[in-house]
């Protein structure tokens, strides 16, 4: 019995004293924080924005009706690679092409008036000359009959010569006066008739100016009744078919749409960015595309335009066109020229595009879950002597200024850090000050970082999480 008693006795003190070891280890556990942790290291790092959209050709032209008709032919089907200046299509044009014969009727017969006008006119001229002729040998002759009349009247004088012979040289010279006086009055007629033949010959040509304008006129809205490519492309569209009636655009309504052609020489990757990324993204960027459409392929290209007009995500119209403001996400149009496009790349297609907005080799980085932030009060140091702390000022702005930082290991308890940071990789962050590489920072959890206090014990577990056996 005594022995059996000792036994027992022992027990219980060994489990008393195991007691008191549990009991003590528990005590000394209490308020310590377990946490994962990782290191500031060097890396070289990307700052990446990922936006979603589809392909589109740089250049795109919507060919619209310049004329209401019937379609009555069309020489090109979808996907026909077109040049600049091809006839595309061809609409019922016969009032247009009665139009254009009328005008050239005219134009030939205001250029025919106009010959005769010409010809009339170069006839006045020889008739000018002929009077002028005419004029200078009556003045010639009535020179002579005035030396003959002279004389004869000076024999008159000295009665030397006939009654009759006198009279006969002053009838003659009498009779030349009336002839120079006669091919003058022609010479002016002939000179008024040449400046009348001269003003209906520029009456003529005016008309011909006049109807080569009309003829301009109709054979401009003859050419409206056939559609030709503006621009080398391809026709990616055709909504149309012969024998269909198209009518052109007005004010306030919308013409018919024939075809659209694009210009495949530049195909771009057009994605909307999210708001809060659009301001790293600027022009000559590089960017990564794939096309859904096209798997396990990667297309290079660089940013060539960036919208800066905001587009509200759920509607797809631009938020300057609202008459409401509006707190919905919004994005902003960028516009990615691709290099080398392959063929099968079709305008529509659904793309995704990782744009490179910076790159920092060998930067101190960190994990993005390390990053936190806390208000200036809450950093302040604990009484350590049990004592409650005094309360903070209502008043005091100062504490409630947000911090960002990270949480450091230090002699076994967490320890706020300020940091600056810089560009964002896919996992990690730079940082730029508040720490050095090697430095041990919490990286997890995420329910650890947000509640955890400065200066707060706790103690590093960095073993993976077990796998549970899935039930079979």
């Amino acid at each position: 019995m005594k022995r059996k008693w000792k036994i027992l006795i022992g027990t219980v003190v060994v489990l008393g004293i195991a007691g008191g070891v549990f009991a003590s280890v528990q005590y000394q556990k209490r308020g310590i924080t377990t946490v994962q942790t990782g290191k500031v290291v060097r890396q070289d790092l990307t700052s990446v924005v990922t936006a979603s959209g589809e392909i589109k050709p740089r250049n795109y032209i919507n060919i619209g009706a310049n004329a209401q008709g019937r379609i009555l032919q069309i020489f090109v089907k979808e996907g026909d690679h077109v040049r600049k200046g091809q006839v595309l299509a061809q609409l019922e044009s016969i009032q247009a092409q009665a139009d254009v014969q009328a005008q050239r009727a005219a134009v030939n017969s205001a250029e025919a008036d106009s010959a005769a006008a010409e010809a009339n006119a170069r006839s006045a001229d020889d008739a000018i000359a002929t009077a002028q002729a005419t004029l200078d040998r009556n003045k010639a002759d009535l020179e002579r009959t005035q030396a003959d009349f002279q004389r004869a009247e000076q024999l008159w004088k000295d009665k030397l010569i006939a009654r009759a012979d006198y009279d006969t040289k002053k009838a003659a010279n009498d009779v030349q006066i009336a002839a120079v006086r006669e091919a003058q009055t022609r010479l002016n007629q002939s000179v008024v008739q040449k400046k009348q033949l001269e003003a209906q010959l520029a009456s003529a040509q005016r008309r011909i100016a006049q109807t080569q304008a009309l003829l301009r006129r109709s054979s401009d809205v003859l050419d409206k009744y056939a559609s030709v490519s503006p621009i080398d492309g391809v026709v990616t569209n055709l909504p149309v078919r012969v024998g269909e009636t198209v009518v052109p655009g007005v004010t306030n309504l919308v013409g018919s749409n024939l075809m659209t052609i694009a210009d495949t020489s530049v195909i771009t990757a057009e994605v909307k960015v999210d708001e809060t990324d659009i301001v790293s993204v600027q022009l000559g960027q590089v960017a990564d595309v794939t096309v859904d459409a096209v798997p396990n392929k990667t297309f290079r290209g660089k940013v060539i335009e960036i919208g800066n007009t905001a587009i509200v995500r759920s509607t797809g119209v631009a938020a300057s066109a609202s008459t409401t403001s509006s707190q919905e996400a919004k994005d902003f149009k960028v516009v990615i020229a691709l290099d080398n496009p392959p063929d099968e790349l079709r305008p529509g297609l659904s793309c995704t595009a990782k744009i490179t907005t910076a790159t920092r080799p060998h930067t101190l980085t960190i994990p993005i879950q390390a990053l936190t932030v806390r208000q200036k009060g809450d950093l302040e140091p604990q009484p350590k002597d049990g004592k409650a702390a005094p309360a903070p000022n209502p008043n005091d702005k100062t504490r409630k200024e947000e911090l960002q930082g990270v949480f450091v290991v230090s002699n076994g308890k967490a320890d706020f850090r300020k940091v600056d940071t810089g560009i964002t990789g896919a996992t990690d962050i730079e940082v730029t000050n508040g720490l050095k590489e090697g430095d041990e920072i919490i990286t997890g959890s995420y329910k650890v970082i947000r509640t955890l206090r400065n200066e707060a014990k706790v103690k590093v577990d960095n073993k993976p999480p077990e796998k549970k056996d899935n039930p079979t």
